[in-house]
């Protein structure tokens, strides 16, 4: 087998996940960091390789697999020890349950924050509706992942496994953002206890140290180097949690862009 070749952005908590489950499964990978995926302008074996335009995916033995839950699956598969999903249907259907959720509800709220914080959408009175809208709904995600852990110590059960590797990147990301789970909750010593593992501790690291660089992509969003995705859950809390300006703003500066299902069949473009 060859080396895998994970093409990601260290930021994407969609990313993170892949790169979490390579090192708690010791499986070697290169990294080749996507910048501005989505403009239109990125090289066109990129678009091959991933028609969503999206981050991440993987090329191995000649092929290429997008989708952070597929490549999670594959991955689990082709390298079954250590076992991170859990064996007992029921556990397994939870763990998948867990992904699902942080994919997509948790991972809106997130998206949210960053069009606020870094792409300074809106103007004040709307980032200060957007913001208290997304402190709310976050609460309720904390206390939803608090009941799922229960009295144990990991979401998957008696040791860290699918479920944690899936929740730690929206959960640490929405703790940057300063909006934290109570203090003494279950889900705040989980969230402190999982960011000690080795694992977690340098894909985080390796996250934060793209902050610097924000300016840079502010920057580049303003000239069009690429354009934010709003895609179906994003699109939806952006909707419902007032922010209905910032999509139109975005439509007339052309710096948001939907899923393009040509580039699924390019020859259709010539």
């Amino acid at each position: 087998m060859n080396a895998i070749t994970l093409f990601e952005h260290p930021r994407s908590p969609y990313a993170q996940k892949v790169r979490l489950l390579l090192r708690e499964k010791n499986i070697p990978f290169t990294s080749t960091p996507v910048e501005g995926m989505g403009s239109g302008a990125e090289d066109p074996e990129l678009r091959r390789l991933n028609p969503r335009r999206e981050i991440p995916f993987i090329k191995v033995d000649g092929e290429n697999i997008f989708d952070s839950t597929i490549i999670l699956e594959y991955l689990e598969e082709k390298f079954p020890s250590p076992t991170l999903m859990p064996t007992e249907p029921l556990a397994r259907a939870r763990a998948r349950m867990i992904e699902d959720i942080c994919d997509t509800q948790w991972e809106a709220i997130n998206w949210g924050l960053g069009e606020l914080y870094y792409f300074h959408r809106g103007d004040k009175a709307l980032r200060a509706t957007l913001r208290a809208a997304a402190e709310h709904d976050a609460s309720i995600m904390y206390r939803w992942l608090d009941r799922q852990l229960g009295r144990a110590e990991w979401l998957s059960g008696d040791g860290f496994g699918w479920a944690d590797l899936c929740a730690i990147p929206f959960a640490a990301t929405t703790a940057r953002f300063g909006v934290s789970p109570q203090a003494g909750s279950a889900i705040a010593d989980w969230l402190a206890r999982v960011q000690l593992r080795p694992s977690v501790k340098v894909t985080l690291a390796e996250a934060h140290a793209y902050h610097r660089q924000m300016p840079e992509a502010v920057a580049a969003l303003a000239v069009g180097a690429f354009k934010r995705e709003y895609r179906d859950h994003r699109l939806e809390w952006m909707l419902r949690a007032g922010g209905l300006a910032v999509v139109l703003d975005g439509l007339q500066q052309n710096t948001i862009r939907f899923t393009d299902l040509t580039a699924f069949a390019p020859e259709m473009q010539e």
